[in-house]
């Protein structure tokens, strides 16, 4: 356990990175708690900042590596540059520090944002090329979220096809396919407003609470970006 101010805490810390899109964000996590959270939208590539804001956050928080139990990062889908910075970082963290490494779907992450409405659940994540990342979730009251569909890269066209009762949309690409939604779907697309969109360090650390106790950890050498689609490189190389 550690103490955090006169506070003591339960195991796992976690500190979490999510940099799958252009809102970056870190956050340091406890079960039922999260500690700290630090978010910044900008141009500047993930890269140039994510290594200083950790050692701020742990500062701010007045924690050190020591305190932590474990490392969580945002697998994808999302923008390949940002995946790749954020798995490459805390790979190398992973290693340095001896920590274990959690990852989880971005999808998720989005997901569980919403998962104590009663009701289907799509993040939506714009994936250039006229498609999108998106996934099918039930919410519940007592806020237990279950993905009933696979991952998917696919045309908006195509998930509004998928759809036959209310639906809860968030993530990037409704600011983008927001209007054709509510053409299509009607009354059936609920667009969440843009300033909860992004996805969130924060629930990328508490979903990986419970993996740390089923001790579901990824092996830091092996790891990689979940994708969905080829990138532009490998679509190329092949």
């Amino acid at each position: 356990m550690a103490q955090h101010g006169k506070i003591t805490i339960n195991p796992p810390i976690i500190l979490a990175i999510e940099t799958s899109g252009m809102c970056g964000s870190i956050a340091l996590v406890c079960p039922g708690q999260c500690m700290a959270e630090y978010s910044l939208q900008t141009k500047m590539t993930h890269s140039r900042r994510l290594l200083s804001c950790i050692d701020r956050l742990l500062d701010d928080a007045a924690l050190t590596w020591e305190d932590l139990d474990c490392l969580a990062v945002s697998l994808g889908p999302g923008s390949f540059t940002g995946l790749r910075i954020g798995l490459s970082t805390i790979k190398g963290l992973a290693m340095a520090s001896t920590l274990p490494l959690i990852g989880i779907s971005t999808l998720d992450g989005l997901a569980s944002q919403l998962s104590s409405h009663p009701m289907l659940i799509a993040p939506v994540i714009d994936a250039r090329k006229k498609e999108i990342y998106t996934a099918l979730y039930r919410g519940s009251l007592n806020g237990t979220l279950q993905r009933i569909s696979d991952e998917m890269a696919i045309s908006p066209q195509d998930f509004a096809s998928r759809i036959n009762e209310s639906v809860l949309l968030i993530g990037d690409g409704t600011s983008i396919y927001g209007d054709f939604f509510k053409e299509n779907l009607g009354a059936l697309a609920i667009i969440l407003p843009n300033e909860v969109y992004y996805p969130r360090a924060s629930t990328i650390g508490m979903l990986a609470v419970p993996l740390w106790e089923k001790k579901q950890f990824l092996d830091p050498a092996s790891a990689v970006p979940v994708y969905i689609r080829p990138s532009e490189a490998e679509i190329h190389f092949k």
